[in-house]
């Protein structure tokens, strides 16, 4: 059976898209970016870990407000407390958010102190409040905070440590110096892995074989130890922000390995293309060539690879400064925190002084569950 052709005489249009649906054109005209958006929207896992580590980081910007009590507010009255319960009720009547009243009674036995509610006391907690006063970001001095503890009364819902500070206001300071290390660590790793992968790939020869013999050395080397050995070079008279900058640049000076061979690999791959031939016939130079034709092309997977890379950092100083090699107070963070419950008696009696692993578990998954969906946007067309 033979079947009859159609062929139209109208001349041909190759931007026509009659004969497209809506959401068919909608698809057909996406930039790469906008798939990956689409396609990034559909994973939730991904969105609802993207959103918290949002969360997370637009935290740190108002840690001053957000915590309790100053950081260096000391509860000399109530050293080692365990957390208090925050209550609504109050023998049957809605109260709203309240405490309890706090005291304790000395242990002579075991010298501790037992802590219990008097709930003959019933303290309602203060929002939009003024308390303890901080300078915020070192800027100007205020007092404003999203909530206050009773006035004459006390509000620890993490516990306090060993000098009566509040532990839920110290996670939140802590944040600011933990999370901000990946990034800037991420910026320092993500620019060199770039830089020394782009030009191993593009020239080849014995640019590449430098580079990959170096790789090889630093990968060989066992990274806890190398941290360590590292960390401990540091003066110990700098200040903790020099501290914090010299651990960063250690962190990054170990993590850029793995980006540099993924740029190579890609470099290597797509400079034989039509597109790279023309630019160097045009007299494009090298750095045009890389920065303007190559990287473009796998963009996506380098900020997938480099979103993976931020929890090993904050992984990283936190090891560090559990083991005393990091960050030194009065400097403030997760591993610091941390550092204060290597005692197994003191974990034993005060549990809740290893809270601040929390929120490092919590922040290590998010970004590896968020990587991973990023990861997957990275190629739309599959």
């Amino acid at each position: 059976m033979r079947t009859e052709h159609f062929v139209s005489l109208e001349p041909f249009d190759p931007h026509s898209i009659e004969s497209l649906t809506p959401a068919q054109e909608k698809y057909y005209l996406a930039s790469q970016w906008k798939l990956m958006w689409w396609k990034l929207r559909r994973h939730r896992l991904a969105v609802i870990c993207g959103v918290i580590l949002v969360l997370n980081y637009a935290t740190i910007m108002f840690s001053e407000v957000i915590a309790p009590y100053d950081l260096h507010t000391r509860n000399t009255e109530f050293i080692y407390s365990p957390p208090q319960s925050i209550h609504l009720f109050h023998e049957g009547e809605f109260i709203g958010p309240f405490v309890y009243g706090w005291g304790y009674q000395l242990d002579m036995d075991l010298l501790i102190r037992n802590y219990q509610e008097n709930r003959d006391v019933v303290q309602p907690l203060r929002f939009f409040c003024r308390g303890d006063s901080y300078q915020f970001w070192g800027l100007f001095e205020a007092d404003f905070h999203l909530v206050c503890p009773p006035e004459n009364g006390t509000f620890f819902l993490l516990g306090t440590d060993r000098l009566g500070r509040d532990m839920l206001s110290r996670i939140t300071y802590g944040a600011r110096i933990s999370l901000t290390i990946g990034l800037v660590g991420i910026l320092i790793s993500f620019t060199m892995g770039i830089i020394i992968g782009g030009l191993a790939g593009y020239y080849g020869g014995w640019v590449d074989a430098t580079v990959q013999r170096v790789i090889e050395v630093i990968r060989s080397f066992p990274e806890l130890p190398l941290w360590m050995a590292l960390s401990a070079v540091l003066p110990v008279n700098w200040s903790p922000i020099l501290i914090f900058f010299g651990i960063t640049v250690i962190l990054a000076m170990l993590d850029w390995t793995g980006l540099a061979r993924a740029v190579r690999s890609k470099l290597l791959a797509l400079r034989e293309e039509d597109y790279c031939s023309a630019a160097e016939l045009m007299g494009a130079r090298p750095g045009r060539i890389i920065g303007r034709h190559l990287l473009p092309g796998f963009m996506s997977h380098l900020i997938a690879s480099a979103t993976l890379s931020v929890p090993a950092m904050i992984l990283g100083e936190t090891a560090l400064s559990f083991l005393g090699l990091g960050l030194r107070p009065p400097v403030t963070s997760w591993g610091v925190l941390l550092n204060e419950a290597q005692n197994i008696n003191v974990v034993a009696l005060y549990p809740w002084l290893l809270f601040p692993v929390v929120p490092v578990i919590l922040v290590i998954i998010t970004f590896n569950f968020f990587g991973d969906g990023l990861r997957d946007a990275a190629d739309p067309y599959k």
